[in-house]
């Protein structure tokens, strides 16, 4: 059975960092390139961050470069995000998906920025 199983996310002030983590199973994790997205119920689900298969390749949004950083473990079957910097705007729904010869979604982790 596919599984991403998102965690990490929490209430945390501005200008503090979260790490999320999503973990797989039930598929081979290091054939699968890996992003996060995120959502708030005013807009739509929005790219965040990508990392190829093998790690080597990372591309963000554009607005979250320098703040955001995407890495994988292969061995742990785990994709991370780092965020620093956090702003209210950031406050969301994220998921992780993987994408290769199928995809798959995680069921999202909230992250709630805010004094």
């Amino acid at each position: 059975q596919v599984q991403l199983v998102e965690s990490g996310g929490g209430l945390v002030q501005p200008g503090g960092s979260l790490r999320l983590s999503c973990t797989a199973s039930g598929f081979t994790f290091s054939a699968y390139a890996m992003s996060w997205y995120r959502q708030t119920p005013e807009q739509e689900r929005e790219l965040v961050a990508t990392i190829t298969h093998s790690g080597t390749t990372t591309h963000y949004t554009n607005s979250l470069k320098g703040r955001f950083t995407i890495s994988r473990d292969n061995a742990k079957n785990t994709v991370y995000l780092q965020m620093n910097s956090l702003k209210p705007e950031d406050t969301a729904v994220y998921y992780c998906k993987a994408w290769g010869p199928r995809e798959y979604w995680g069921k999202g982790t909230l992250v709630t920025v805010s004094s």
